[in-house]
């Protein structure tokens, strides 16, 4: 290919990729290159220049219209822009105004950039690198190559952060060649040959980004972690900046307000209150369950003095857990060994039948569920001893209990 072509093409590649960082640029106009219909049927159309920023470097694409037609995404392809539309009601060769989501490109400019100060904060104070960065619609999150950080060095990093967002010092992007890299001291080595982007916040951050990014540090606002978690053996740091921080601190206010006149406690004590309430939940449902459980005994009791001439303990329950039925069955076969258990329980259109035997019978439970559980188009399991199911019918409870009379003859 004769190198006048070559340069020429390059530059265009590099004014357009210019052009649609300039980051403070919200309007502009252009001409439809083209519109056509992706490899998903989704229509796009090509501009002649853009300032529209396609999803890539872990910043999400821009929205906007482009003469009032909406854009809903925006990619690059092959080393195009596409602008993915609503709808197709552009023509090739028109002349357009477009505009992009002003508040959108802002916050993703601070939460972009806020990434980079606190991933660089990290490496500075304790050596820790950042493997993955994801920006999402209310959080952001960067994924640290070590498996735990403790609160101290949280804090530290944040603390950090915010005073170089406080410093306002200037955020520079310059375009240099594959050579001149080695003239700064780079966070981590780019990944590609030519056209490569840096972006420089002076004697703290120099790193290779295609992203876009405010002039000064104090745009950014502010900065906050607000967690952490083990996602795959490394450290997620969650984190908000700018426009978010106050997002957040409205949402935990409002939360917190509401907490405290529900429990009518002041915001100091409010931790304490809630311990207290905690603790005293527990010892209810301990309470709870030792009631449960002496119910069962009196009912297991009244259910044998029911049955002292018969081996069989049939009885259907309407809106009884299962787990009750369950339990009341163990206990039963333990003080009867030679009886066996059929429940039923009619729980709202659900039929669910428990089946246990006691060491001196021997119907096989297993056997029986298999044969009377497909009467319900149920399912369920279990031993010989011990078995379940449950399944939906428009039978009662006593006609399916006659139903399984007919498999214990």
């Amino acid at each position: 290919m004769n190198q006048n072509l070559q340069h020429k093409r390059r530059i265009l590649k590099l004014k357009h990729k210019l052009f649609y960082q300039d980051a403070y640029c919200q309007k502009g106009k252009s001409i439809v290159v083209s519109q056509m219909k992706d490899e998903s049927d989704r229509w796009y159309v090509k501009l002649e220049e853009t300032l529209f920023y396609p999803t890539g470097g872990g910043q999400p694409h821009d929205t906007g219209a482009i003469n009032e037609v909406e854009v809903i995404d925006v990619e690059e392809v092959d080393g195009e822009i596409r602008h993915y539309i609503s709808e197709p009601l552009l023509e090739v060769g028109d002349a357009v105004e477009f505009e992009i989501d002003w508040n959108r490109r802002f916050d993703f400019m601070q939460q972009h950039t806020g990434q980079h100060i606190l991933t660089a904060a990290f490496v500075e104070l304790f050596g820790i690198q950042t493997t993955s960065f994801h920006l999402g619609k209310e959080l952001v999150t960067i994924d640290l190559d070590v498996k735990n950080v403790s609160d101290e060095q949280l804090l530290e990093v944040e603390k950090r952060a915010n005073q170089i967002i406080l410093d306002n010092r200037p955020i520079e992007t310059k375009w240099v060649t594959k050579d001149e890299l080695s003239d700064y001291p780079l966070r981590k080595q780019v990944t590609v040959e030519e056209d490569i982007r840096l972006v420089i916040i002076a004697d703290f951050d120099y790193n290779g980004c295609g992203g876009t990014h405010p002039s000064s540090t104090a745009q950014i606002g502010s900065l906050k972690i607000l967690d952490t978690e083990m996602q795959k053996g490394k450290v997620r740091v969650h984190f908000v900046c700018g426009g978010r921080v106050l997002n957040q601190l409205h949402r935990k206010q409002k939360t917190l307000q509401e907490v405290t006149h529900l429990l009518s406690a002041s915001e100091e004590g409010l931790s304490q209150t809630v311990k207290v309430l905690l603790e005293n939940g527990k010892r209810n449902e301990k309470l709870i369950d030792e009631s449960r459980e002496q119910l069962l005994s009196y009912e297991v009791k009244e259910l044998l003095a029911d049955n002292v001439s018969n081996d069989s303990i049939e009885r259907i329950f309407k809106q009884r857990p299962i787990q009750d039925l369950q339990k009341l069955a163990r206990l039963l076969v333990v003080e009867a060994p030679a009886f066996r258990v059929i429940f039923i329980a009619e729980n709202e259109g659900l039929l669910q039948v428990v089946l246990a035997r006691g060491l001196e019978n021997d119907t096989n439970m297993k056997q029986l569920s298999a044969q009377i559980l497909p009467i319900i188009n149920g399912k369920g399991g279990g031993s010989e001893s011990f078995a379940q199911g449950g399944g939906t019918t428009e039978l009662t409870g006593q006609e399916y209990l006659s139903q399984i009379h007919q498999y214990l003859i």
